[in-house]
């Protein structure tokens, strides 16, 4: 395993690459520690598994309508109304894309720095970190925020989370990431499966109702034709991992999910050029900070930490 970095499209990338295998996970540092690309080998050629963005150019123009694969913290998703209650007082959100429309958090967007890594015969790692300091008058609390990536063999790449509240305060905290995925094969051939049976409700705006309904139809796998989607699902953990798989019967590719408890929620989301597809562990539903569903308290000094694997077998 080894370690690389370099500059291409306007981006600094730092380079996590298996030897044997060819492998190679990209990552963007200074913007939002972007997963910039997944290359596997499949028949003698590199293939990138990520819909990332082609260029800097392209990032700074279309960011805040995708938010591709970027850190979402403190919060992911929608926050209703840009505006929540905490320990008695009301905080708006300062950082939104539209007024009252706060989404994906304040992270998406930050210079996070490489805090440490490390290449063996098994594992390439990268920890990238970024220290939060009351930077928004509706989130006026100090934590840290670091994301690690570790590649291991068989295209395995592991990707945890560590939050560390920094505040003299308890904070709330919802984590999760943004991945885009894309096999070059239009999303209407893929197949999804995925561990549930409940689907959180949302009301026209995507913002949660408060109510989990019964839901099962991604249990034995889906084809994706014609789906629509940009749903929360409670993911069941007594069953066997892993709890999400999207499969490219065309390519005969195969992503496979393997979230800690600590994300038991699953986003996913169909852009409408369906050409990739979204699919995000979360520690939380939608709007966490109002409805609690997954809501993580931290207590001063606490951390937390959240994690999930990615296999990719091509």
């Amino acid at each position: 395993m080894t370690i690389n970095t370099f500059h291409e499209a306007g981006f600094d990338i730092i380079a996590l690459t298996d030897e044997q295998s060819g492998t190679q996970v990209e990552i963007v540092p200074a913007h939002g520690a972007l997963l910039h690309a997944f290359k596997v080998r499949r028949q003698g050629k590199l293939i990138n598994l990520i819909d990332s963005y082609s260029s800097l150019e392209d990032l700074r123009e279309n960011l805040h309508s995708s938010f591709k694969s970027v850190k979402l913290s403190p919060f992911a998703c929608r926050i209703k109304d840009a505006a929540y209650e905490w320990q008695g007082n009301t905080y708006s959100i300062e950082k939104t894309i539209a007024p009252g429309n706060a989404i994906h958090g304040l992270l998406y967007d930050a210079k996070f720095i490489v805090a440490a890594q490390e290449a063996t015969a098994r594992e390439a790692t990268v920890t990238l970190s970024y220290s939060f300091r009351e930077e928004d008058t509706g989130y006026p609390f100090s934590y840290d925020c670091h994301a690690t990536y570790t590649l291991r063999p068989d295209n395995e790449l592991q990707v945890t989370t560590k939050i560390v509240n920094n505040s003299q305060t308890s904070i709330p905290v919802m984590d999760g990431w943004h991945p885009y995925f894309s096999t070059g094969t239009p999303v209407d051939k893929l197949v999804l499966t995925f561990a549930s049976k409940e689907i959180v409700e949302f009301d026209a705006k995507l913002i949660p109702t408060g109510k989990v309904l019964p839901y099962t139809e991604f249990v034995k796998g889906k084809k994706l034709a014609g789906v629509e989607l940009d749903n929360s699902f409670v993911l069941d953990f007594s069953q066997a991992q892993p709890l999400a798989s999207l499969l490219d019967p065309v390519k005969n590719i195969q992503i496979d999910f393997f979230p800690g408890d600590h994300y038991p929620v699953l986003q996913v989301y169909i852009p409408p050029h369906r050409n990739s597809i979204a699919v995000e562990n979360l520690s939380g539903a939608p709007n966490a900070f109002n409805n609690g569903i997954g809501l993580v308290t931290l207590a001063a000094g606490e951390n937390r930490t959240f994690d999930t694997k990615i296999k990719i077998t091509a």
